[in-house]
C-alpha cells in the first residue's frame, strides 16, 4: 500500500519542466493564427480602380460638367475622323470585313485602273429620277431607251470583267477562298460607284498596269 501511495505521490508531484511540450500549429510566414496577412483583401472593384489610376473628381458646377461633356464629344469625333481616314487610306486594321484581304485589294486596283461604262450607272439613275418630274413624254421615252441600252451594256461588261478578274485572282492568289461570284459582285459594286466616292480611296490611276 505504501508503495502504491509513494508512486502516486511521485507521479502527482512531477516537476513542471519534465512535462512534454505541446505541439504549436505552424502558420505560414510565422504569423500568429487568426491574423492572416495583416491587412484585408482588396475587393475587385478597388483593385481595378487602382490599376486604372486616379479618378477625376466629380464636377462641382453645371458649367464644368458641360465642359467635360463637350471635351469627350470632341475626342470621340476626332477618333472617328482618324478611323475613317485610315479606312480610306486602305489600312487593313480599319477596313470593313468585305474589303479585307489581299485578293479584295487586288480587285480594287484592277477596277480602279480602268475606265468602264459601269461608272455611268449612278449618273444615269439620277437622270431617270429627274425625268419623272418632266411632263414631256418624248423626253421620258428617250431617257428610258437610253437607260435600257446602258443596262444591257453594263450586264455584258460585268460578265467579261468578272471572268477576267476571277482568272487573274486565281493566278495571283491560288489559296484565296473568295468565289468567282463574290469577286464579280465586289468588282461590280466598286465599278458602278463614282471614283471620288469609292471606299477605300483608289491608289492607282487610270491606265496604270496592275500586276
Amino acid at each position: 500500500m505504501r508503495f502504491l501511495r509513494r508512486g502516486a505521490g511521485q507521479s502527482s508531484t512531477q516537476p513542471a519542466g519534465d512535462e512534454p511540450a505541446k505541439d504549436e500549429p505552424d502558420t505560414p510566414g510565422g504569423a500568429t493564427p487568426g491574423t492572416g496577412k495583416g491587412r484585408p483583401t482588396p475587393k475587385r472593384r478597388e483593385a481595378e480602380a487602382r490599376r486604372r489610376g486616379p479618378v477625376a473628381p466629380p464636377p462641382r458646377t453645371q458649367r464644368e460638367a458641360m465642359k467635360r461633356l463637350r471635351g469627350s464629344k470632341e475626342d470621340r469625333r476626332a477618333e472617328r475622323a482618324e478611323r475613317r481616314q485610315r479606312m480610306m487610306s486602305g489600312d487593313e486594321r480599319f477596313l470593313l470585313p468585305r474589303d479585307r484581304g489581299p485578293a479584295r485589294a487586288y480587285v480594287r486596283d484592277l477596277v480602279d485602273s480602268r475606265r468602264q461604262l459601269m461608272g455611268l450607272f449612278m449618273p444615269m439613275a439620277l437622270i431617270v429620277l429627274l425625268t419623272l418630274f418632266i411632263p414631256d413624254q418624248r423626253i421620258q421615252s428617250a431617257v428610258s431607251l437610253a437607260t435600257m441600252g446602258l443596262l444591257a451594256v453594263i450586264v455584258i461588261e460585268t460578265v467579261f470583267l468578272g471572268r477576267q478578274i476571277s482568272q487573274r485572282v486565281r493566278q495571283k492568289f491560288p489559296n484565296a477562298k473568295d468565289s468567282s461570284v463574290s469577286l464579280t459582285f465586289y468588282a461590280f459594286t466598286r465599278a458602278t460607284m463614282l471614283r471620288r466616292l469609292r471606299n477605300p480611296r483608289p491608289r492607282v490611276n487610270y491606265g496604270d498596269v496592275v500586276d
